[in-house]
């Protein structure tokens, strides 16, 4: 207890400008010192097919974490199908700030049917969540939460989180304003890659794909808030312009999926000089659409270690 007292006194003697990058903990699990070049070669190196992610995140997350007095939390929103990385994106960003990275026990993950299952007890759930992300942010302002499966959230519980986003200086008393909060989604999915399908149909290369093309953003924000089945259906987080960004994750094909298959093998000690077919084979018996084209890959990279393992057994 009293190793707490002296931490905390020593975090309020040095103030706003040392603590945004280091803020003491009993465990030893610190913040690193930002380096938004390190995070940009991570992203570069680790993230495949999304190059307006990286943009988008590596903008905001750099003038965050490095914005002394930041005027609210960084909200950041992140949309498309399954397996192209929204889960990824997050992880690499925990782990250019936390020396354990998503490790760290400031980095917070929920899932809404695990986390939230039982409709009958979203009061419950909504003030055991105003006391988590309290709690949290209380003993460490630069805590990051990650909502995942947004899509599958009760709205309800979607509007506890607004007083924490919003430009408020203090909620009870506590500042959130280093504190990052990310949604995961798949809602929106299916505009993304309905936009990213004509745009190729049209000639168009998929890198040239930008946020504002074909308003993107905007019609991403206008899916789901009026899709009765979103968590942020008619939400007022979206009204008042809470959140920073809503990001799209495009659907990935298949030279992406080679890549993931490749790092898979990396990972799996499995020789790429040894087996050099392999990914190629590997990627091509991922189910792809639309069925008469076959362009992107209908579950980006999720299974890809599976499939692997399958195919590495022979």
């Amino acid at each position: 207890m009293l190793r707490f007292v002296v931490a905390s006194i020593f975090i309020a003697i040095i103030g706003i400008g040392y603590s945004r990058y280091f803020y003491p903990c009993e465990n030893g699990d610190n913040l690193l010192p930002f380096d938004s070049k390190r995070l940009k070669k991570d992203l570069n190196e680790n993230l495949y097919g999304q190059h307006i992610v990286s943009e988008v995140v590596l903008k905001s997350v750099s003038k965050f974490m490095t914005d002394i007095n930041p005027n609210k939390p960084l909200v950041l929103s992140f949309h498309g199908t399954t397996g192209v990385g929204k889960n990824h994106v997050a992880k690499i960003i925990a782990r250019n700030i936390y020396e354990k990275g998503d490790q760290s026990k400031h980095f917070l993950t929920f899932i809404s049917e695990h986390h939230f299952p039982h409709k009958a007890k979203v009061d419950i759930y909504s003030a055991q969540l105003k006391n988590w992300i309290r709690g949290n942010v209380s003993s460490f302002p630069r805590s990051m939460f990650v909502f995942d499966e947004m899509d599958k959230m009760n709205p309800r519980l979607v509007e506890t989180i607004k007083p924490f986003l919003d430009y408020t200086p203090h909620v009870d008393g506590v500042s959130y304003r280093n504190a990052i909060f990310i949604f995961l989604s798949n809602a929106g999915g299916n505009v993304i890659n309905k936009i990213t399908l004509d745009w190729q149909r049209e000639g168009q290369k998929r890198e040239n794909l930008q946020m504002n093309s074909m308003e993107m953003e905007t019609q991403i924000l206008q899916n789901i808030f009026n899709d009765e089945s979103s968590g942020f259906w008619r939400s007022s987080i979206i009204d008042r312009h809470l959140v920073d960004h809503f990001i799209p994750f495009l659907p990935l094909d298949l030279k992406h999926v080679r890549q993931c298959v490749l790092a898979e093998m990396v990972n799996m000690n499995i020789s790429i000089a040894q087996y050099p077919d392999l990914a190629e084979r590997v990627a091509r018996e991922m189910p792809f659409f639309p069925p008469e084209e076959k362009i992107f890959s209908i579950k980006g990279c999720k299974s890809v270690r599976q499939k692997l393992i399958l195919y590495f057994d022979e």
